[in-house]
This record gives structure tokens, sequence and C-alpha cells, in this order.
């Protein structure tokens, strides 16, 4: 479970109503586990103490929600949250999209949205082992589950050593059978860096989401297995449908 990611408290924000604000604070909170699934929330006097607002501007929130499909309210019982089946995606030494989620989805692919050459940004380059500026090819990937789009990437590769892989990816689909042309028939994760936020527009298009909607981050480098590195990439999950397995990389 990810920890808390901001104060309770909220700012009044211009622009964003408040009934919203606090609409999005309960989202964020069952992302992070504090409002557990299938539980009732807690009353409205208790949340409007919590979120520093009266009851009316939690019960618009509330009732927003229950709209979207998030919360269920029953007469006489209370607001209970849904319960929705989450899909564990493990990270350790070999991860893989086509065979993380085998054994919980019945299909799986990755559909490359975009691709360019660019010049390496600072991160992007001492990711991979290169001068800044040198030049990567930026592939723009959607990871989609028996329908559902479940994850969002960019990955970078250095473009002198794999050019081509755009085309590679948007035959196979796949960045392992991609890598397999250029004569990488293994790799390792050598780092991943984890985080959360809200997600942003782009998010909620490429993955289908509602405003408020978190997102979990990961910041990762792939290495072959002499240690070589081969990709660097962001990958950005929806909370409310993937929890990311950390092991021991």
């Amino acid at each position: 479970m990810v920890g808390r990611l901001a104060a309770d408290s909220i700012e009044r924000r211009s622009g964003v109503s408040l009934w919203r604000q606090i609409a999005e604070k309960i989202l964020q909170a069952i992302a992070v586990g504090d409002f557990a699934e299938s539980a009732a929330l807690p009353p409205e006097m208790a949340l409007a103490e919590r979120y520093g607002v009266n009851r009316h501007t939690v019960r618009s929130a509330i009732s927003a929600l229950v709209q979207e499909g998030v919360l269920r309210a029953e007469q006489g019982r209370g607001t209970f949250v849904l319960s929705r089946r989450r899909l564990s995606y493990p990270i350790g030494a070999r991860t893989r999209f086509s065979t993380g989620l085998q054994g919980q989805t019945s299909e799986r692919h990755i559909v490359l949205l975009a691709s360019s050459v660019e010049p390496a940004s600072q991160r992007v380059a001492e990711g991979l082992g290169l001068a800044k500026g040198a030049d990567v090819i930026r592939l723009e990937t959607r990871g989609e589950a028996d329908g559902r789009p479940v994850s969002r990437a960019a990955g970078w590769f250095d473009a002198r050593r794999f050019a081509g892989i755009d085309a590679a990816m948007a035959e196979t689909g796949s960045i392992t059978a991609s890598l397999a042309r250029f004569g990488i028939d293994d790799y390792l994760r050598q780092s991943t860096v984890l985080s959360a936020r809200h997600a942003d527009a782009a998010d909620l298009a490429d993955l289908d989401l509602q405003p408020g909607a978190i997102v979990l981050v990961t910041v990762a480098i792939n290495v072959t297995p002499d240690g070589q590195p081969i990709q660097f990439s962001e990958s950005r999950f929806p909370a409310e449908r993937v929890e990311l397995k950390l092991s021991a990389l």
C-alpha cells in the first residue's frame, strides 16, 4: 500500500469547486487504502471535520462519487466503497508486461501510440549512460488487458544502437520481442523508483480515468545481463486498477 500522499486539509483553489476537491481527497484516500474496499465511509460529520468543510460540501462530493460508480449509498446503512478487483503487477529482476499479468487476465498487449527521435534529457542520458543531447528514440505505449488500459509508458533507447526499434515495436507489440531483434535475449531491471500523483489530462484521456484519479508512477532502468543500460522508462498505472508488487531486484 502506498502511504498517504497529501495532508487532509484542502486549499481553496480558484476555479475548482470545493465539493470536487473533497471528492478528489476521498478518491485519493481510497487509492492509498485509507478507506478500504467494501467498507463504509466515515460519517459525513467526521469527513467534514477531517477535511475542514461543512456537511453539505461532503454530501455533494459523495453524491458525485456515487454517480461515478466509486461509492454505493444504502438507505439507513451508510455509504460504501465499491469493491474493485485490482491487478497485481510484479516488479522484480525481470519485469515483463507480457508475463506479469498471466493468470489474472486472458488477453494482454501493448499498443505503440507514437515514436520520435529526440535529444536525451539529463535524466535520460544519465540512465542510458549517454551524453546529454545524444539522439534517443522515444516510444509512447499503452498496455491493455482484457480491453482495459492498465498502463501508459514512455521508453527511451539509444538511437544509434536501436535504430528501427519503433518499427519492431509496431510489428511485434512487445518490448521484449523488439529487443530480441537487436540480439538482446534477456535483460534485467537495474532500478525502479516508485511514486504516486494525481492523473494529469493526458493520463485521464489515455487511461480512461475520472478527474481526481491517482496514478502510480515508476521510473526504471533496464540493463543487459552484463550491466549495459538499454532502456530508460517512465510508466503510469491507474491505482484503481493496478497494484504494484515489489520484489528484490
